[in-house]
């Protein structure tokens, strides 16, 4: 199935479950019924506001692992995302940070969720966990040997990041849709929740046009809809939390303001 198609209405806007730290992680709160409820409560949020989609993610894991995450996080992202799956009707997607693909894979597959995340899918990029390089060959390999339909988002040239030598956005975006096999792009922001350039957008979407591109950060009531005009969908989190920090839980009269904006832009 391709990746717009698990979505009912146009330009699907996905919103970030955030988790708590999980278990093992230097902030980690002793409790994982707390994580899964509050993973539940945003999810429930999201929602009732209007959100076609959901994004989970061991956001408050840090400093992240470069790398393959520890099997206890697995497990507990695993116990997350499925309570997130039953707690809504909505399609559900997993980005397990910093750039563990095959665990987001592997913990998709088993819970029911529709797509991951991967923040570098193919090439090299310097990031504050040091040097992470795309693992393409490993996760469209694994897919194919698990036999998922999981549908394999990826950023082109990912916030908190830049690439180790001369590469344009067009030319990582070919790259990766093209060469790495990834069934959308993302484009985003330097980093959580500042704006992502319209003009990168449309970059990516001309040199890709047969890709779906979604906006991966810095989306708002104010810039949604010009963002929306070029991009096939966006990913939302700051924007959205009480008092738009990160950290927060969802506040649904925020979730309900931006969808009210969406909805003027789908004519509804």
């Amino acid at each position: 199935m391709r990746f717009l198609d698990h979505f009912t209405a146009p330009k699907p806007v996905i919103g970030m479950v955030h988790l708590l730290p999980l278990p093992g992680s230097p902030n980690w709160g002793g409790s994982l019924e707390a994580v899964l409820a509050r993973a539940v409560a945003d999810a429930r949020a999201w929602e009732a506001g209007g959100a076609d989609g959901l994004m989970v993610e061991n956001f408050g894991d840090v400093p992240f692992l470069p790398g393959t995450v520890e099997p206890h996080t697995v497990a507990a992202m695993t116990l997350a995302v499925r309570a997130v799956c039953e707690a809504v009707e909505l399609p559900v997607g997993v980005n397990v940070l910093r750039n563990d693909a095959r665990a987001a894979l592997a913990i998709a597959t088993v819970t029911g969720a529709r797509f991951i995340r991967v923040n570098v899918h193919t090439g090299a990029m310097l990031t504050d966990q040091g040097i992470l390089q795309g693992l393409a060959h490993e996760t469209m390999r694994l897919r194919r040997a698990l036999g998922s339909s999981v549908c394999v988002l990826a950023d082109v040239l990912v916030k908190h990041a830049v690439p180790l030598g001369p590469l344009t956005l067009e030319e990582a975006a070919r790259d990766t849709f093209h060469r790495g096999q990834a069934d959308g792009l993302i484009v985003s922001g330097s980093g959580t929740g500042q704006a992502t350039s319209l003009a990168d957008v449309q970059a990516v979407k001309r040199a890709v046009p047969g890709a779906p591109v979604l906006v991966g950060s810095g989306v708002n009531e104010a810039n949604a809809a010009a963002l929306l005009t070029v991009a096939d969908g966006v990913i939302v989190g700051s924007s959205v939390k009480g008092d738009g920090v990160a950290q927060n839980p969802v506040a649904p009269e925020r979730v309900s303001a931006l969808m009210q904006v969406i909805r003027g832009l789908r004519g509804h």
